[in-house]
């Protein structure tokens, strides 16, 4: 199994981070495997396969790099496209592409003959690699990301703020166990990062960055020689159900609008809780998602609970609230409403 060697003083100096070039590359993954881990994910997919299958035809050399840059038999992506985040400040998309584009032809071309496994073939060892694979990356952000940015930019933050959350309450075990499958603390100054048979590193000293992502995908990135940068890019534990479309999670209903009808009926806190959770998201998400206190979220939902609109699971240690058959019914019927 692939384990790092963490000492305390890195370990206690991680942070969480959002990265819009992160979520675009998680993004990028889900189109080009084409399979959904939940019904939001299948409706995103619906949205935008079509479009981004023509973008590849147009580009068939471009659509040969991606291949060998995801490194669909090593199961490695090439290093230049996945860069650990900066670790300070909140970088744009372009500010993070830039970054990438400024990666030298020469490493471009040995990170994808490492990604595909075996020598790059003479018709893609190209000078203009990078600008070909950004340019996709790009196309993804503008096309599927970029319009519901905001909206993913605060599910990412309210997964930051559950994180820390478990942290305080169980320390790194609580919030790691169940960060990615194949991923947990075992103690003694090891994480282990996968199931897969790779040698450990010693990562003490480096920057330990932590990057949620709404797609259901992860990987890690690290920045070296010297203390560098190392990156976990993980799914956040409730993900963002029918990003880039108007339906949400269960087909019903739009996570960032709030029928006014609904709003008359339950009051427009208790119904934006409940818009909210057409993808399953914990008591502390939606706190920073509302901006409502604790214990107003937490009234609100035992409301919803008791109507029977919503109902809750455990997910490791932390409790998911979603909506139930009879919530998505209401929210749809304000859908269906004639304008």
């Amino acid at each position: 199994m692939g384990w790092w060697l963490i000492d305390a003083d890195t370990l206690a100096g991680g942070r969480f981070a959002v990265s819009a070039l992160a979520e675009t590359s998680a993004c990028l993954r889900l189109l080009d495997g084409d399979t959904a881990a939940h019904p939001g994910e299948r409706a995103w997919l619906g949205a935008h396969r079509d479009a981004y299958r023509e973008a590849l035809r147009r580009e068939p050399v471009t659509a040969a790099l991606l291949e060998a840059a995801l490194g669909v038999r090593t199961k490695w992506t090439a290093d230049f496209l996945t860069p650990p985040h900066p670790g300070v400040g909140s970088p744009t998309f372009h500010e993070e592409l830039d970054a990438v584009r400024r990666t030298p032809v020469e490493r471009a071309h040995a990170d994808l003959e490492v990604s595909l496994g075996r020598p790059l073939p003479a018709g893609l060892r190209r000078p203009d690699v990078v600008e070909r694979l950004t340019g996709l990356l790009e196309w993804v952000w503008t096309h599927t990301v970029e319009p519901d940015w905001e909206r993913r930019r605060r599910v990412l933050e309210a997964e930051a703020v559950a994180r820390a959350g478990q942290l305080s309450r169980g320390g790194w075990a609580a919030a790691l166990d169940d960060m990615r499958p194949g991923m947990r603390w075992l103690g003694g100054g090891r994480l282990q990062i996968n199931v897969r048979d790779y040698p450990p590193k010693d990562v003490s000293g480096a920057q330990l960055l932590f990057v949620p992502v709404t797609p259901d995908v992860g990987w890690v990135a690290w920045e070296e020689p010297g203390p560098g940068r190392y990156m976990i890019v993980y799914p956040c534990l409730g993900p963002l159900a029918g990003a880039g479309t108007a339906r949400g999670a269960h087909g019903a209903g739009d996570a960032g609008t709030v029928p006014e009808a609904l709003e008359r009926l339950l009051g427009a806190a208790r119904a934006s809780a409940l818009v909210l959770l057409a993808s399953p998201l914990s008591t502390t998400q939606l706190v920073a998602l509302t901006g409502q206190g604790l214990g107003s979220v937490g009234r609100h939902l035992k409301v919803l609970l008791d109507a029977r609109l919503i109902d809750r699971r455990r997910a490791g240690r932390s409790v998911l609230y979603y909506r139930t058959r009879a919530g998505n019914a209401l929210v749809e019927a304000q859908d269906a409403r004639p304008s």
